[in-house]
């Protein structure tokens, strides 16, 4: 428990706020250090606000300007979209051309004759299959299917199960989940349906096969769809069959892959159906314009905060000064006394004027004969007070991604073993990653350990500072309130000295 002072006692002086506001100018260094400190703790903060939005913009632009992808958007005009849907996938090229489309891939399936419970009762598929089929203990299917390619898979899937915690109803679940096939039983007719995942022909034999006691005694289905098709239970796979810019080819899917784009057939009308692609301009135009703004945002917040005003008359607060003032008051000042932290900023001012370089540099080593922003319609404004923002044409732009979107590309992307031979968004990215860099040896990140970087080192000194400071003016208090007590006590015998003798000097009368 604290000592408990009570000073004032012999002399009337109101001790305990004279030592107060004797504290209060004692203090006023230790003020001006947590002063400081808030000062750095700013300063760090802006810093790594500063960090967060280059990571942001270099992440956009590694995901637009820099993707090859954002080039390859295609629109793709079809003379019947309801016999064929094209798409672009991956192809540089525009593509044109003719399809007539024979017959469209079907996939192989098979059904049971009507089923039974073993006892000859009605069949239900929530039942345990050892109570519908007398099943017992550890019971195993196997089912083979066509895969995607249009080849039969090598091995069959094997599907173990327990007849006594087993219903239909979630073996299918199972065979559906883990198999080739889709299997279904309808309660109505009580038969059982299986059709293949996938589409196409086996050539050399069925494109369904099945094992298991199961399936062949208690479901009445067949070994596989073709014996199935004999017994006329089934159906076998086909292949799409269609002629392609006057070749007749086929494939196993309706869906496939042609030249990096994808065509899907609809239908068969043995009718010849053209498609044209060319480049999906608004898409690409729209990546580009995205760039260009959060680049002129990126810009001016850096030149916002090198060249923002410091009011050095505007320290930041204390909380006894905050505690003397409205909320509005506090707010306004804390908006003058934070303004500047990073004024002139050495690290800033150098990765600004290394991207504006970045931007104008001409890119050696293409191919396309273009090489600079202003040839596509992006160049800087002329207006001053924008401070290097960019301004774009968009028709100029539009025109040269309609001719070439190839060549934008590589006015973005371009890679090269130099800066020069780099398309500006590699440098771009190189320079965000170099600035990032320094920011961060100087404000680290919110992960980071005040010792791992400059400001952080700078944080931990001043605390220590003040830590000490602090228990100095603890030995101050100390000290004062001995000193006070002293003198109360001097004043006190003073006083009791001057009692005595007027009690000597009134007895004697």
């Amino acid at each position: 428990m604290a000592d408990m002072r009570i000073g004032g006692l012999a002399s009337g002086m109101d001790t305990d706020q004279i030592i107060k506001d004797l504290m209060k100018a004692e203090r006023i260094p230790l003020d001006k250090l947590g002063q400081k400190k808030q000062y750095l703790e700013w300063q760090r903060d802006d810093y790594r606000d500063m960090n967060k939005m280059m990571f942001d913009f270099s992440n956009l632009i590694f995901d637009g300007v820099m993707k090859q992808g954002t080039y390859t958007q295609k629109t793709v005009s079809v003379s019947n979209p309801n016999e064929v849907s094209i798409k672009n996938i991956n192809s540089t090229t525009d593509f044109t051309g003719t399809l007539k489309v024979e017959k469209l891939a079907t996939a192989a399936s098979m059904y049971s004759t009507p089923i039974t419970q073993s006892d000859g009762g009605v069949l239900y598929s929530k039942k345990k299959l050892s109570e519908s089929f007398g099943l017992t203990g550890e019971q195993s299917i196997k089912v083979k299917a066509i895969k995607s390619d249009g080849t039969m898979a090598a091995d069959f899937t094997e599907i173990k199960f327990n007849a006594e915690d087993e219903t239909l109803d979630s073996l299918i679940s199972k065979i559906n989940a883990q198999t080739g096939v889709t299997m279904f039983y309808d309660q109505q007719t009580k038969q059982m349906s299986v059709m293949s995942k996938n589409t196409g022909s086996n050539a050399s034999g069925p494109e369904i096969e099945l094992q298991g006691a199961l399936f062949t005694t208690h479901l009445k289905l067949d070994a596989d769809n073709d014996a199935a098709v004999t017994n006329a239970r089934g159906s076998i796979g086909e292949n799409a069959k269609f002629t392609y810019n006057g070749m007749a080819t086929e494939r196993s899917s309706n869906t496939f892959n042609i030249n990096g784009f994808e065509i899907s057939l609809k239908n068969a009308s043995n009718t010849n159906v053209t498609f044209a692609s060319k480049p999906d301009t608004d898409k690409i135009l729209e990546k580009i314009v995205k760039f260009v703004d959060e680049y002129n945002k990126l810009i001016e917040k850096v030149n916002g905060e090198v060249n923002e005003k410091k009011y050095r008359d505007f320290q930041p607060l204390t909380a006894e000064q905050k505690e003397s003032m409205e909320e509005k008051e506090i707010e306004l000042w804390e908006e003058k006394s934070r303004s500047g932290t990073l004024r002139n900023d050495s690290v800033l001012t150098s990765g600004l004027n290394k991207m504006r370089t970045d931007m104008y540099s001409p890119i050696s080593g293409g191919t396309s004969g273009l090489d600079q922003l202003a040839q596509i319609g992006i160049k800087t404004s002329s207006n001053y007070l924008d401070r290097g923002k960019l301004i774009i044409d968009e028709s100029k732009l539009k025109e040269a991604i309609s001719k070439d979107p190839n060549a934008i590309y590589e006015i973005f992307a371009k890679d090269g073993a130099t800066s020069n031979e780099q398309g500006i968004a590699r440098r771009l990215r190189d320079t965000l990653k170099t600035t990032m860099d320094s920011i961060e040896k100087k404000a680290g990140k919110a992960s980071s350990t005040n010792n791992t970087f400059t400001l952080g080192r700078l944080l931990n000194n001043m605390e220590s500072q003040m830590d000490r400071f602090e228990d100095r003016l603890t030995q101050v208090e100390d000290r004062y309130w001995r000193q006070f007590t002293a003198m109360e006590k001097a004043i006190q015998r003073s006083n009791e000295q001057s009692m005595f003798l007027m009690n000597q000097f009134g007895g004697g009368m």
